[in-house]
């Protein structure tokens, strides 16, 4: 019996937001790409939280934003509501998130897709890889056709053998209710591919109109809001938000949850996969933080074209009667409806210390993969592994070196280290602490950090290049310039300082050192400096941070050229550790497992001490001395 036989250059499983980006990476470097989905009505689908960004995550999408990516452009034109968190902090952990409207950003992800030339959508699950001889050839559907390739990226997310759990209840089914991806798995682990069994929950969505909001804290998005994309006007996107609102949980509402933990899947033994430490049920919360007496709940709109809300921080899988019982206990909340109830669902996913920090597989050349299949959480982390998968399969097929980012250039650097350095045992969260270099990481200079390298990948055009290339002139010409700018304790200067509650002059300074002072940042200046250019925000904003943390970046920076050292001291993937004499046993078999690409990589991986690092330095120079 014939089957359909077709030829790309590159094939991509899955269209959530790991599979979104990689396909239009590939497709806008000019390579014929299928990107498979189990529904088409599912592309860039936000099963969870209805929301892009929050801390950390943020700066991800600022730098998937930066290298030519997708999702910044996506959400500007489909958020409700916008605020900037962590304001009262230091620029290094301000992160933008913006609530979403569901269905408008999945449709105009699809259209973005759908309108991008050399790329092809087909509805259909794949459920075998071809290789011949550890190289990838293609893929096979489930009704038998085959698709000819150079490379595959795989970006499943939570639908591999998935299951939706909540009390008794069990269906084989993706989110959402869709359907499930039930036949790759078997091929993955045919290939030698280690598999690792997950699960992640989301909480019930509820009916708007059965919600009290005067017994909640109404949330307010900013009053000014900030884009995500560095290519999107803000003019052209303020406008009326939509509110969120926050109530809490309380005692009654923990007393029917302890009740009834012997009906959770979760304590019963029913689910097998391991959950997000960092992303907790409300039975994890209730019992592992027994001290607590309440804990928020915020509710959000799934979108304008529903009456959907979406309960968070109320995460369950516990039986549909006992979720009425617990949600119907938390103010506002009394007469609540459910639309749809609370669940957790398991997936199969990999153990990503497989990868090359390329994400390419170790063991099958051609073979991709990025998001939730890698054991990461989140669409934000999925976008990031997504766009630097797809990169990078097309930079395999066009012959070109391939991307890798280190810790020091972004947190898609640190992402994608630590998953395929470190031993990952639950789904891998993004947060600012991971980063060692967050002070220079920060999401307002994403574009600064990383256009250059989108533009020579040939994903960033030629005009948005060059006004970068402005952009860096004019923050260094106006920092040299308040540099070298020195003004008096005149009577008009010691107002305007006094006004600041600055301590007032009594010889002359420079601008630069007046915006060092904690209380003075470059906008409050603006009176007192006459020659000052006709600057945009972002170039202000820019200069104000590098002026006043200026001792804390040259810190950091010289930390980060210690770091370089360490990444540039490279290790051959066939190398085998077993021949370095005085290297514990342990650090032979994780170096020989993880097969670090550098001595910097080798330092972080779990197990292998800085004695072995420093046992395999002088190895290594010996050898070299020969």
């Amino acid at each position: 019996m014939p089957f359909l036989e077709e030829t790309y250059d590159i094939a991509v499983v899955g269209a959530g937001h790991a599979g979104c980006e990689a396909a239009l990476a590939c497709a806008r470097l000019g390579l014929e790409t299928v990107l498979f989905t189990v529904s088409v009505d599912s592309i860039a689908l936000m099963p969870c939280n209805p929301n892009i960004g929050g801390s950390s995550k943020g700066h991800l999408v600022k730098e998937i934003d930066a290298l030519g990516g997708e999702m910044g452009k996506n959400i500007d034109r489909t958020f409700i509501q916008s605020k900037m968190l962590n304001k009262s902090k230091g620029p290094a952990v301000h992160s933008l998130r913006a609530q979403a409207d569901k269905q408008e950003y999945s449709k105009r992800m699809r259209m973005t897709l759908e309108n991008t030339e050399h790329l092809t959508i087909r509805q259909a699950e794949v459920s075998e890889l071809i290789t011949e001889r550890s190289v990838i050839k293609g893929v096979r559907t489930y009704s038998g056709a085959l698709y000819h390739c150079q490379c595959v990226v795989l970006a499943t997310g939570t639908y591999l053998n998935a299951r939706c759990i909540y009390g008794d209840v069990s269906n084989a089914t993706g989110p959402n209710g869709l359907q499930a991806a039930t036949h790759l798995t078997d091929s993955l682990k045919s290939l030698g591919i280690e598999m690792y069994r997950f699960k992640t929950g989301t909480p019930a969505r509820v009916d708007k109109k059965s919600i009290d909001f005067s017994k909640m804290e109404e949330q307010f998005g900013d009053e000014t809001i900030v884009p995500f994309s560095f290519t999107t006007d803000p003019d052209s996107i303020q406008k009326e938000q939509v509110s969120c609102w926050l109530t809490y949980t309380n005692e009654k509402t923990h007393q029917i949850i302890r009740d009834n933990l012997d009906r959770s899947p979760l304590f019963s033994g029913m689910i097998e996969g391991t959950g997000p430490r960092y992303c907790p049920s409300i039975e994890d919360k209730v019992v592992k933080f027994a001290d607590k007496d309440r804990h928020q709940v915020f509710i959000e709109p799934e979108g304008l074209y529903t009456n959907e809300m979406y309960l968070g921080g109320m995460s369950s899988s516990l039986p549909e009667d006992v979720q009425y019982a617990m949600y119907r206990t938390v103010a506002g909340l009394e007469n609540v409806k459910i639309v749809r109830n609370a669940y957790a669902i398991e997936y199969d996913c990999i153990n990503p210390n497989q990868l090359k920090p390329t994400l390419e597989f170790k063991k099958i050349q051609g073979l991709y993969s990025g998001g939730q299949f890698n054991g990461s959480s989140g669409y934000e982390e999925a976008a990031a592994q997504g766009l630097v998968a797809g990169i990078n399969a097309a930079m395999h097929v066009l012959g070109r070196e391939e991307l890798v980012l280190d810790r020091s250039q972004a947190y898609i650097g640190v992402l994608i280290d630590d998953l395929v350095t470190k031993e990952t045992h639950e789904p891998y969260r993004m947060m600012t602490s991971r980063a060692e270099y967050r002070l220079i990481l920060r999401q307002d200079n994403a574009d600064l950090r990383l256009t250059e390298i989108g533009y020579r990948i040939g994903l960033i055009e030629e005009e948005r290049y060059q006004k970068l290339l402005y952009k860096k002139e004019a923050i260094q010409n106006e920092i040299n310039r308040l540099e070298h700018t020195t003004i008096g304790g005149t009577k008009e200067v010691n107002h305007v300082l006094q006004e600041h509650g600055s301590t007032p002059l009594k010889s002359g300074i420079t601008l630069a050192e007046l915006i060092r002072r904690p209380e003075l940042c470059y906008e409050d200046l603006k009176e007192i400096d006459e020659k000052r250019p006709g600057l945009s925000k972002d170039v202000q904003e820019q200069v104000n941070i590098e002026i006043k943390y200026e001792g804390y970046i040259k810190r950091q920076m010289s930390q980060v050229e210690q770091f370089k050292k360490m990444e540039k001291k490279k290790l051959a993937f066939d190398f085998d550790y077993s021949k370095v004499p005085s290297l514990r046993i342990e650090a032979v078999q994780k170096l020989n497992q993880i097969k670090p690409a550098s001595i910097g990589q080798a330092s972080r991986i779990s197990g292998v001490s800085p004695a072995d690092i420093s046992v395999l330095l002088v190895y290594l120079e010996r050898e070299r001395r020969g």
